[in-house]
């Protein structure tokens, strides 16, 4: 199935930041479907935010450690919402840690900031 044009972004125009960025905003259930694979793999959750006028050029700020052994979707999102509280004007991203792998097993931005 072919997606029509309406619903593509111009990747040249925006700034992009982890693979879902080439995407439609996702919505609320979608970005709940994703925490939930994350802890379905047992990835260990870490939230991270930054500035949008940094977000390109370093390493993002953690909030918190990682939730290791985290498997409470519930308590995930309550983290990214209070991150999201704390630092309105920043970009805020989930990423899950792959123990086995030692990488990151899947990255995202929840709350994309204006600006």
């Amino acid at each position: 199935m072919a997606l029509k044009n309406e619903t593509m972004q111009d990747y040249r125009t925006k700034q992009t930041m982890e693979t879902f960025s080439f995407l439609p905003s996702m919505s609320q259930d979608e970005i709940y479907e994703q925490i939930a694979y994350l802890l379905a793999n047992r990835w260990s959750p870490s939230v991270e935010h930054e500035h949008p006028s940094k977000a390109g050029n370093h390493y993002w700020a953690m909030w918190k450690l990682p939730f290791f052994g985290e498997t409470d979707l519930g308590a995930v999102v309550a983290e990214l919402e209070a991150c999201h509280r704390a630092y309105p004007d920043h970009h805020v991203r989930l990423v899950g840690y792959d123990n086995y792998t030692q990488s990151q097993g899947a990255a995202f931005v929840v709350y994309r900031a204006r600006g």
